[in-house]
C-alpha cells in the first residue's frame, strides 16, 4: 500500500478541522485552497474569521496544535514585563497610524475637558505622571492618546497643557500582538506605549480582527512572576 505524502496527510486533517464554509472571508474562494496555504506558510489562521467563534474554538486548538507540530507555527515567545516580572497574554499596540494606544479615563475633576486639549494627569496606581491629547469626551469619560510622559517640565516643553490631577483608567483600545483572546476574558497584557514596561489586566469587550478593547483595568496581576 502506497504512503500518502505528509503533506497532502497533513493537509486533509487541517480541512477537516475547518468550518468548511468556502465563503472566500479568508482571501481563498474555497477551505481546501486556505488548507493548502496554511501547509505553505503563505497565510495565518487569523484569516478565518469562522474559527474564532465560540463553536470552533476546540477546531482551532487542533489547528494550532497541528500547525506547531509541522513548524508552520513558532513557538511562542514570552511576554515579561520589566517592572515586576509577570507574563502577559499579549502586547497591545496602537491602531493603525496612531502613536499610540487609545485609553479611557474617569477625571476625578469637575472641571470641563473639551477635546484637543493636552491634559497632565496621573493614572490612579500609576507613580507616573502622564501627558495625554484628548480625542472626545462623553459624559464625563475622556478618550486620549499619549504625548508624554515628560521628564522635564521646562521652558523646553512645546505644548500648553492643564493639570487635572488624578484619573481613573477605564479602557485601552488597540491591535493586539500575539494569540487573540475571547470576547468576555480576562487578559494580561502590556500597553506598548507603557513606561514602565508594567503588565496590566482587563476584560476584552470588543474584538474586531486584532483590533480590541479592553475595560475594567487593573494594575494589580494576580499571578506569580515568571522566574528565570
Amino acid at each position: 500500500m502506497s504512503k500518502v505524502p505528509t503533506g497532502i496527510g497533513q493537509k486533509n486533517k487541517i480541512l477537516m478541522l475547518l468550518p468548511g464554509y468556502n465563503c472566500g472571508i479568508c482571501g481563498y474562494p474555497r477551505c481546501d485552497e486556505f488548507a493548502g496555504a496554511l501547509i505553505r506558510n503563505q497565510t495565518q489562521l487569523e484569516k478565518c474569521r469562522f474559527l474564532y467563534q465560540e463553536i470552533f474554538q476546540e477546531d482551532l486548538a487542533k489547528l494550532q496544535e497541528i500547525l506547531k507540530e509541522t513548524k508552520i507555527i513558532p513557538e511562542k515567545e514570552k511576554i515579561i514585563g520589566v517592572m515586576d516580572g509577570y507574563e502577559a497574554d499579549i502586547i497591545l499596540k496602537p491602531l493603525p497610524g496612531e502613536g499610540s494606544c487609545r485609553e479611557t479615563l474617569y477625571p476625578f475633576t469637575r472641571e470641563e475637558i473639551k477635546a484637543g486639549e493636552i491634559i497632565r494627569y496621573r493614572p490612579l496606581g500609576c507613580p507616573i505622571t502622564h501627558f495625554a491629547k484628548v480625542l472626545e469626551e462623553n459624559h464625563g469619560l475622556i478618550t486620549v492618546h499619549l504625548v508624554g510622559p515628560c521628564h522635564r517640565l521646562d521652558a523646553d516643553m512645546d505644548f500648553d497643557y492643564r493639570d487635572v490631577g488624578v484619573c481613573m483608567v477605564g479602557g485601552f483600545e488597540g491591535t493586539i500582538e500575539g494569540e487573540l483572546p475571547r470576547v468576555g476574558e480576562t487578559v494580561r497584557f502590556l500597553p506598548y506605549h507603557c513606561m514602565m514596561q508594567k503588565v496590566h489586566s482587563g476584560v476584552v469587550v470588543q474584538l474586531e480582527g486584532k483590533r480590541v478593547i479592553i475595560e475594567g483595568i487593573d494594575l494589580k496581576v494576580w499571578a506569580p512572576p515568571v522566574k528565570g
